[in-house]
């Protein structure tokens, strides 16, 4: 039967994998600018957490001292976006918090907004240290961004200079963040892999909001307890069996 034939037909065709999303590639815009993040979020908190009036006045005063009124506007969009991604005490702890606290939460934003940043933490950097080979190379982030490119064609669509540019940017907010120290030398080293060291109310509110969360900052998750299986219980005994009467 000819419908026959043609459903078959549909139910043998295969199904292609799921698309990955693109990454978002605005990221330069702005580095990782924790000064400019922490003005944001003040004014955040002053605007009752209401984004919209957030954006008006970091525009109309100017806060992130921008040279020009398209600049400003890029750069309070890029900003805006990735501190949307913080929780409450998160924003309070970016305003309020200690020098090295501040820097934790705008790279916070960064690793929950900028998906290219996550994968670089979770698949070369933990993996270097996992590996105690600590010292970040050339060939190491070309591996990565080979491998990037085969779900991201939105990568090898950028002109080789923007290409550039993103990696450039990548780079410089790891140092920012304290993930990556010293310069890049001879021999195509870029520097040496490292945990920055966090606060205890820096790993609460990252942990609390999820504990995958803490590989932007090079730690795993803690394991998962595992449950003790029920205790079955006790077979009950046969009673005894009765004697018969003489």
């Amino acid at each position: 039967m000819p419908g026959l034939a043609r459903f078959s037909q549909l139910i043998a065709l295969p199904r292609t994998a799921p698309q990955a999303c693109r990454y978002c590639l605005s990221f330069t815009a702005a580095g990782l600018r924790p000064e400019l993040a922490t003005l944001v979020a003040g004014i955040h908190l002053e605007e009752q957490g209401d984004w919209s009036r957030t954006k008006t006045t970091v525009l109309e005063r100017n806060a992130l001292q921008a040279r020009s009124a398209s600049t400003g506007k890029r750069l309070e969009s890029e900003l805006r976006q990735r501190l949307q991604c913080l929780n409450t005490r998160q924003m309070e702890l970016l305003a309020k918090g200690t020098s090295d606290e501040r820097i934790a939460m705008a790279w916070l934003a960064v690793f929950k907004r900028i998906q290219i940043a996550a994968d670089l933490c979770r698949q070369v950097l933990l993996a270097k240290l996992s590996s105690l080979d600590p010292v970040l190379r050339r060939s190491d982030m070309a591996t990565f961004y080979e491998d990037c490119e085969r779900d991201h064609p939105e990568l090898t669509a950028l002109a080789p200079s923007s290409q550039q540019k993103v990696r450039s940017a990548l780079l410089q907010m790891l140092r920012d963040a304290g993930l990556l120290a010293g310069k890049a030398g001879k021999g195509g080293t870029l520097g040496t892999v490292q945990r920055p060291l966090l606060s205890p109310q820096v790993q609460e509110l990252v942990a609390s909001d999820d504990p995958a969360l803490l590989a932007g900052f090079l730690l795993h998750a803690p394991a998962k307890p595992k449950q003790k299986a029920a205790a079955k219980p006790a077979a009950k005994k046969a009673p005894p069996a009765r004697r018969a009467k003489p």
